[in-house]
């Protein structure tokens, strides 16, 4: 995808959704952490379901150890891998208690070294809390970026240098946003549903699926 066609793919991204947020429910830094660290392998949706409770109830770090592990698991066993991601949940809660004053850090390094928190999710909490341009590839921008051609590669990494390398402003700061809600709702693992996309005609993806019958491309 060329430097042109790049911007008007997410000028018309942008068009149609003028101001991208994430689709999981926080209140503050922590909360945040705490919900990208439960939404892997999980959706957003099934997520916030499990912490509207828990929120009211924990907003800080030490609110979650008073907690406990038990108490939390309460909460979040529908969740997959509710058992480990508690576990971890605990850790980074004690970690910011100890270390950082029960601050959430800001900056990548920082990020990383709570338990449950990769590259990923320190991208998300960079993106959405400290307002900072990362691309957090998830499976959705992995897809969407190799199958349109826009930022492809053999893993998640590559993608990112990819995306940081050719999203131009100012698309940089909603880009992630944009891409998920794409891939999520337009852009699907299975079955895309290019008769809808408006990125259609600049997207690299060679086998377009036609309309259902009945539906046609909206106006």
């Amino acid at each position: 995808m060329k430097r042109d066609q790049i911007f008007e793919f997410f000028r018309r991204l942008a068009e149609d959704n003028p101001s991208p947020e994430t689709e999981l429910e926080f209140g503050n830094a922590f909360q945040l952490v705490v919900a990208v660290a439960l939404s892997a392998q999980a959706t957003d949706v099934g997520v916030n379901k499990a912490t509207r409770a828990l929120f009211a109830k924990v907003k800080t770090p030490q609110q979650m150890l008073d907690l406990g592990e038990a108490g939390l698991k309460g909460h979040i066993k529908t969740i997959g891998l509710f058992n480990s991601k508690a576990k971890n949940v605990i850790a980074l809660s004690q970690l910011l208690v100890d270390e950082f004053g029960g601050e959430v850090p800001s900056t990548r390094e920082e990020l990383v070294r709570l338990p449950g928190v990769g590259r990923k999710t320190a991208n998300v909490v960079l993106n959405c809390w400290f307002g900072q341009e990362t691309f957090a590839v998830d499976t959705h921008i992995f897809r969407v970026g190799n199958r349109t051609g826009l930022a492809k590669g053999k893993n998640p990494d590559q993608v990112e240098k990819q995306l940081e390398k050719k999203v131009p402003q100012p698309f940089r700061l909603g880009a992630h946003h944009w891409l998920i809600l794409h891939g999520r709702y337009i852009c699907k693992a299975r079955t895309p549903e290019c008769w809808r996309c408006p990125v259609a005609d600049l997207c690299g993806y060679k086998p377009k699926t036609p309309a259902p019958k009945g539906k046609a491309k909206p106006a």
